[in-house]
């Protein structure tokens, strides 16, 4: 072969430390924000729900519509209670997926239990609900209610066990 015909000899293959280098990175997001944007999305939708939009006044009138469709006799007292579970009840499952949530951010691309990932979620999850309930202070048609704040860290704590539950069962389950 001829050096004068470079396309009869050609360079040899890059090696796959050469070829890393040029590829670009496997996805445009930082790995954190992988593992947080879902808790980061449920942290501004729980702050959305603390808005005028979201107040009993307003959920109120849009309960009361489907309520009284579906049972036309019923009395107010019956409906305040409803309406009191259904809000309540909201309350209790956005804290307990915010929950999860904060775990699964905290854990990141790791694997299995730790009681210093849960209690931090947990932490997280509590400070959150605080500061929730003094957002609600600047919004007109809402106030701050402690209670409120001790269901959804009590919510988030359920969360814990319930996650704390699952990792045990599974680890049970793998050692059979």
């Amino acid at each position: 072969m001829s050096t004068s015909e470079p396309w009869r000899n050609p360079p040899p293959a890059p090696q796959v430390d050469e070829l890393r280098s040029r590829m670009p990175p496997h996805s445009m997001f930082p790995g954190w924000l992988h593992a947080w944007w879902p808790a980061l999305l449920c942290a501004i939708m729980i702050s959305v729900l603390s808005t005028d939009t979201f107040s009993a006044e307003h959920t109120g009138t849009v309960l009361s519509v489907i309520l009284h469709w579906l049972k036309p006799d019923m009395n107010w007292r019956q409906f305040d209670f409803i309406h009191l579970i259904v809000r309540k009840s909201a309350h209790f499952i956005e804290y307990f997926i915010f929950y999860l949530l904060l775990y699964r951010g905290i854990r990141g691309a790791r694997q299995g239990w730790h009681w210093s990932w849960a209690l931090t979620a947990w932490g997280i999850a509590a400070f959150y609900s605080i500061l929730d309930e003094v957002h609600q202070m600047f919004v007109a048609s809402r106030g701050p209610s402690a209670w409120d704040s001790l269901l959804d860290s009590t919510s988030a704590f359920i969360g814990l066990i319930v996650l704390f539950l699952y990792f045990r069962y599974r680890k049970s389950s793998a050692a059979e």
